[in-house]
């Protein structure tokens, strides 16, 4: 179906027997690998990428967002999920929010959302740590004092959000000094608070001064968040949903995530010979089996503390079944689709141990709400966005409630092993992408940086779109193109390599070997050890 001579295998992939790190910026993937080097484990080494990440990329992640890991324990072939999203202010006025048509997207008033990602961390490392946690926050410390390169896709967003950054004291003073890709950006303020992170942990974030210094900046602003949600909050240990494809059991996070939206897709196309399609059918057949699984996740994807999800139906290989039929192979679906940002980090990391990593990190917009604290250095998120605003919705915005999280690390194991450790950013399209991925692995049987590197699509409605189109990477066929708009698919056509096709990575154990790819469309790299 797809000619691997269409897209060149990368040269600079990756190869190791003792460790990979795959991340979206160099300089990260690197602290990953001096992590490594020092004899810690996958969860100290992807601990030091986020740390380091949450510097380099800041339009992306960091400290004031969240964060959502699967984790696999070698020593008991255990795949653990965590969940280090964060929930609504305890006091945020839901009645007052329904009032609007749409909820706040920028500013402080969109901040309502506890932010997750250090916890997350500092419960990775108690669980899971093997050497000391100050350590690990010591490469995104040096990078923060000394300077980092600014990249490529920092540049393009600072450029697109200058004029809400402007309007934010702290956002402006930190992000909007640096005028060309490469010039060398400090960030002092977000040094300081990881060294007082790196003496006193967790407790200092979420019970300490950098809480209060948030509450005094944004509360006055509108922000409905108060010191009490910072010191309730807590991440979750959670037991991953998991669906067989293909011989290899993919694991995925369960709601308030979108997980269940890749093994639906998964179970839905498994019963077709993936490989005899046609390239038009591929694409329309996943696409067809995308909008189905939408509806569920649009329907069950929320707090499962707020509503009964009945989720073992939801992934069984008999719902699929009874949805099939709904997918016409000559008529694209008519369907509309709420709308989702999706600026987000993927990293992965294996160790020596076999031990696996597999997690992102968000703000959900880019530079989440475009509020920064005065000396923190870090934005928050803005992730209270997504909630719904409509009467019954499992997603209807609540005091206390986690809203749907889009990120969905992914884990595939066979015989008990890992196989594949993959994902990536990109909101509505992370679950497309990684059927994508998977697809393009286990049924074609695609080295995996062509597997990335191959055009991919999105299908949905970003903001600003009235309807939900299918976008294409310009380097998808003419023949393909009108192959699928013969079948009623609405186009649109993205640059050839678009950044909105999301940032994917991937590692693959293979024969004792690790095989890291890391995609060209990010300025990342994979390292091996």
């Amino acid at each position: 179906m797809i000619n691997p001579a269409q897209e060149p295998i990368a040269v600079d992939r990756a190869r190791s027997l003792h460790g990979m790190v795959v991340s979206p910026h160099t300089p990260a993937s690197k602290a990953g690998h001096q992590v490594l080097q020092q004899g810690g484990n996958a969860v100290d080494a992807a601990i030091a990428v986020c740390a380091a990440l949450s510097v380099t990329y800041p339009h992306m992640n960091g400290l004031g967002g969240d964060g959502l890991w699967l984790i696999y324990d070698a020593s008991t072939q255990q795949v653990h999920g965590l969940n280090g999203s964060g929930r609504s202010a305890t006091y945020l006025d839901a009645n007052t929010l329904l009032n609007g048509a749409e909820l706040p997207q920028r500013g402080a008033v969109a901040a309502m959302t506890v932010p997750g990602a250090v916890d997350a961390w500092w419960q990775a490392h108690q669980r899971f740590g093997h050497i000391p946690w100050a350590s690990l926050l010591q490469p995104a410390i040096a990078l923060a004092e000394t300077g980092y390169a600014l990249s490529s896709s920092q540049f393009r967003w600072t450029r697109k959000d200058r004029d809400l950054l402007a309007q934010d004291i702290g956002a402006a003073a930190t992000f909007l000094s640096a005028a060309q890709v490469g010039d060398s950006i400090q960030n002092p303020a977000l040094a300081q608070v990881l060294k007082t992170l790196a003496v006193d942990g967790a407790e200092f974030f979420y019970r300490g001064a950098i809480a209060q210094t948030i509450i005094d900046y944004v509360a006055p602003l509108g922000s409905p968040l108060r010191l009490e949600d910072f010191a309730q909050h807590r991440s979750n240990w959670v037991e991953p949903l998991t669906t067989e494809y293909r011989g290899h059991t993919i694991y995925q996070l369960p709601p308030n995530t979108q997980g269940l939206t890749v093994l639906q897709i998964l179970n839905l196309i498994e019963p077709d010979d993936i490989a005899s399609l046609t390239q038009v059918d591929y694409y329309h057949l996943i696409v067809e089996a995308i909008k189905l699984a939408f509806c569920d996740r649009d329907r069950w994807a929320g707090d499962p503390t707020f509503t009964d999800i009945p989720i073992e139906l939801l992934i069984s290989k008999a719902y699929a079944a009874q949805l099939r039929p709904q997918i016409d192979w000559q008529q694209a679906r008519f369907q509309q689709g709420p709308a989702m940002g999706g600026d987000t980090i993927y990293a992965a990391v294996v160790d020596h141990q076999g031990n696996a990593v597999s997690l992102l990190q968000s703000l959900y917009f880019d530079y989440g709400c475009g509020v920064v604290p005065p000396d923190l250095g870090f934005a928050l998120n803005n992730r209270g966005t997504i909630f719904s605003t409509v009467a019954g919705h499992v997603n209807r915005v609540a005091p206390g409630k986690r809203p749907l999280q889009t990120l969905i690390p992914a884990i595939a194991l066979a015989h008990g092993q890992p196989q594949l450790v993959f994902g990536t950013m990109g909101g509505e399209g992370q679950p497309q992408t990684q059927v994508a991925l998977l697809t393009r692995v286990l049924d074609l049987g695609l080295d995996i940086q062509t597997a990335i590197n191959l055009p991919r699509w999105r299908w949905g409605r970003t903001w600003g779109q009235s309807s939900a189109r299918l976008a294409l990477e310009g380097r998808i066929s003419p023949e393909i193109r009108h192959g699928l708009r013969q079948r009623g698919h609405q186009l649109q056509i993205e640059a050839d390599w678009s950044e909105a096709m999301g940032h994917a990575h991937m590692i693959q154990v293979r024969d004792d070997w690790l095989l890291g790819a890391c995609d060209p469309r990010s300025d990342g790299i994979a390292v091996g050890l």
